[in-house]
């Protein structure tokens, strides 16, 4: 099984929460951790742009990120979110059971070892 880091950014603290709460509740992931108060510099439309952002966190698994990226889209506010995965090389063994316990599975017994 491969497990993901999903980084997501959203405009403030009361988003990155809202997202995170779907996403965890839909059992896309099994945990999501929240950043506020990053400073963002990005280009958009051709304007360069510094704003405010919140950092959205998931832990999650690599064959639930399709959905999860289109659950995010579905209640996020941006145009286009900034929504990409990063692999988890090696982990906590009980942390990754817990983490593949509490994600969408057809097998919940299913464990790593």
């Amino acid at each position: 099984m491969e497990f993901i880091l999903v980084y997501v950014t959203c405009k403030d603290h009361a988003e990155a929460l809202n997202v995170g709460r779907a996403v965890v509740e839909t059992r896309l992931a099994a945990c999501a951790n929240i950043i506020d108060g990053m400073d963002s510099i990005y280009w958009w439309q051709g304007e360069l742009q510094v704003e405010k952002e919140a950092i959205l966190i998931m832990k999650s698994r690599r064959d639930l990120f399709a959905e999860l990226t289109a659950k995010v889209k579905s209640v996020h506010s941006y145009e286009v979110p900034c929504v990409v995965a990063l692999p988890i090389e090696q982990g906590n063994l009980d942390y990754l059971n817990w983490l593949m316990a509490e994600t969408k599975t057809t097998d919940i017994n299913k464990r790593l070892y």
